[in-house]
C-alpha cells in the first residue's frame, strides 16, 4: 500500500484538477494557501468532469489518467457526471483505474462550528474498488434488475490492513468493522472474515464487529464510542456522509483516496453549480483535503501549520471571514485571506 513519504523532499509535482462548479474556486483556494505555507510544487494541469467532456472528449481523459500514474498525487475539485447518456461516475472511473483502493476520511469535531455533538473524532477507511459499485449489472426479464455485489478476499484482506497500519501508524486505538453478514453471509461473510483474520497480527489495536444498521444508530447516540471505521464500498460511501453531518457537513471534511501507485486528495462534496462564480463557496474542505496531501508527501510542518491556521479561523468566530455555509457572511477570498494570513504569521 502507499504510505507516506519517509523523506521531506524540497519539491513535489502534483497533478490539480480544478473540476467543475465550485471546483476551481475551492481548488484555487487550497492551492494559493499551500503556496503560502511555501512548500514547493510544480502544479500539473489536469481536466475532469462535464468541463473536460467537450475540449477533451472525454469526462476522465487518459492524459490526466496518465499524469496520476507518472505524478503519483493529485488534488482534486468535485466533478459534475453528467444525469443520463451512459456516462460512469468520474470518481468511480478514477478510483478503478488508477487502483485507488483506500478512501480514507478523517471526521472531527471543529471548535467554532457548532453542532450537536462536540465529541467527534474518526476516520472512516472504506473499500474503494469493489462491492456493489463495481458497475454489474443487468435486467434479467423484463422488468426485473440484477446487480453484482463483487466481493473478493484480496481486496476485503488490503482494505483492512490498510485501516490497521493507519490505526497503528496514527496513534488510534480501535478498529470496527461494520457488516451485514447476518443477511448476506457469503459477500459480507467474506469481508468480516478477512478483518477478523488481519485483526489477529494487530494485538496493540482493539478489534470490534458491529451490524451495519446498529452501527448508525450507534454512531448518532455515542460518535465518542468510534475511532477507526472500516467498511466497504457502499456502506463507506454512506457512513462517511452520514458521520460528515455530526460536524458540520461535507464541507469541512476532506477526503483522500490512495493505492500502492499514488494518492488522489478531493473535497467530498459536491460541484454546487448554483453557486459557482458567485464567491461564496467554503474552501475549507479542499483545504484540508490539501493538508492531508502534504502529510503524504511529507510536508507535516507545512501541514500542521496550515491546521492550526485554520482551525484559529474558525475558533476566533470572526463572521467576516466565515462563509455562509457556517454561519458567516465572509466569502472565498475572505476565508482564503484569513488562513494565509495566519499560515504567514507562522
Amino acid at each position: 500500500m502507499a504510505k507516506k513519504s519517509p523523506r521531506k523532499h524540497s519539491s513535489h509535482s502534483v497533478v490539480l484538477i480544478p473540476g467543475d462548479g465550485i471546483g476551481p474556486e475551492v481548488i484555487g483556494a487550497a492551492r494559493e494557501v499551500i503556496d503560502a505555507a511555501g512548500v514547493k510544487i510544480d502544479w500539473v494541469p489536469g481536466a475532469a468532469g462535464e468541463s473536460a467532456l467537450k475540449p477533451h472528449g472525454s469526462l476522465l481523459p487518459k492524459e490526466t489518467l496518465d499524469a496520476i500514474v507518472k505524478y503519483k498525487v493529485a488534488l482534486k475539485g468535485p466533478c459534475t457526471t453528467p444525469i443520463g447518456g451512459g456516462h460512469k461516475s468520474i470518481n468511480v472511473s478514477l478510483r478503478q483505474g488508477l487502483n485507488l483502493y483506500a478512501a480514507v476520511r478523517p471526521v472531527r469535531s471543529i471548535e467554532g462550528i457548532k453542532t450537536r455533538y462536540d465529541n467527534v473524532e474518526m476516520v472512516i477507511v472504506r473499500e474503494n474498488t469493489e462491492g456493489l459499485y463495481s458497475g454489474i449489472e443487468h435486467e434479467v426479464v423484463p422488468g426485473v434488475v440484477e446487480a453484482l455485489k463483487i466481493v473478493t478476499e484480496r481486496a476485503c484482506t488490503r482494505i483492512s490492513e490498510y485501516a490497521f497500519e493507519y490505526a497503528r501508524g496514527h496513534a488510534r486505538k480501535r478498529v470496527t468493522v461494520f457488516h451485514k453478514a447476518n443477511i448476506m453471509k457469503m459477500a459480507d461473510g467474506l469481508f468480516l472474515k478477512c478483518a477478523r483474520a488481519v485483526s489477529q497480527k494487530y494485538p496493540d489495536i482493539a478489534f470490534n464487529e458491529m451490524i451495519i444498521d446498529n452501527g448508525c444508530m450507534q454512531i448518532i447516540k455515542d460518535p465518542s464510542r468510534f475511532d477507526v471505521l472500516l467498511l466497504d464500498n457502499l456502506y463507506g460511501d454512506i457512513i462517511s456522509d452520514l458521520c460528515a453531518g455530526l460536524v458540520g457537513g461535507l464541507g469541512v471534511v476532506p477526503g483522500a483516496n490512495i493505492g500502492e501507485a499514488g494518492a488522489v486528495f478531493e473535497s467530498v462534496h459536491g460541484s454546487a453549480p448554483d453557486i459557482a462564480g458567485k464567491g461564496i463557496a467554503n474552501p475549507l474542505a479542499a483545504i484540508m483535503s490539501g493538508v492531508m496531501m502534504l502529510n503524504f508527501l511529507g510536508e507535516s510542518e507545512a501541514a500542521q501549520r496550515i491546521k492550526a491556521a485554520y482551525n484559529d479561523v474558525l475558533a476566533s468566530d470572526n463572521p467576516k471571514v466565515r462563509t455562509k455555509d457556517l454561519g458567516g457572511e465572509g466569502g472565498t477570498r475572505e476565508f482564503t485571506r484569513a488562513v494565509i494570513k495566519r499560515v504567514q504569521k507562522g
